[in-house]
């Protein structure tokens, strides 16, 4: 049996500390986290009840390249930007983020507080790109490296030639 909980109850839930965050390329992504699936033992999904005040935002507006997330929205009122396009978003939407698909991002623009199930995969590799930042981040591992889009250069048909 693991020493771990597989069950939370909802009386654990609301009992659990929440982390503070705010992200680094973004001082308006300020948010509340409860990590449900690390107090379960989930290895390979991310799971987090998320609350987001009135006029903060979820993270900083990225398209993850390989990892896949969803959004369910359980409570308040927000504007989900996907691809640049705004949408409002209420309790009982789902947002379903495909790899490599669309960069996202939610802000909290209701009155009261903006809470979400966000769950996504944690694979040991993922390329994420914050298109307003211009950076593209690399993840492997656990060590995160960050680079100026514009810095990028694609490679097609192989490698160019070497300059010696």
């Amino acid at each position: 049996m693991p020493d771990y909980p597989l069950l939370l109850r909802a009386s654990d839930i609301a009992a659990m500390e929440p982390e503070h965050k705010t992200h680094f390329l973004n001082p308006r992504a300020v948010r509340t986290q409860r990590s449900l699936g690390d107090a379960t033992g989930l290895g390979h999904i991310g799971v987090h009840l998320v609350e987001i005040e009135p006029g903060f935002e979820a993270t900083e507006y990225h398209m993850h390249h390989e990892e896949e997330e969803c959004v369910f929205v359980l409570s308040g009122k927000g504007t989900a930007v996907i691809n640049d396009v705004e949408y409002d978003v209420g309790p009982g939407d789902f947002i379903g983020l495909p790899r490599a698909t669309a960069a996202h991002n939610i802000m909290n623009t209701g009155e009261e507080t903006l809470i979400l199930l966000v769950m996504g995969e944690r694979l040991a590799f993922d390329v994420a790109d914050n298109p307003h930042q211009g950076k593209r981040l690399y993840r492997h591992r656990g060590e995160w490296r960050m680079v100026a889009l514009d810095q990028t250069t694609p490679i097609r048909g192989g490698l160019p030639p070497r300059r010696d």
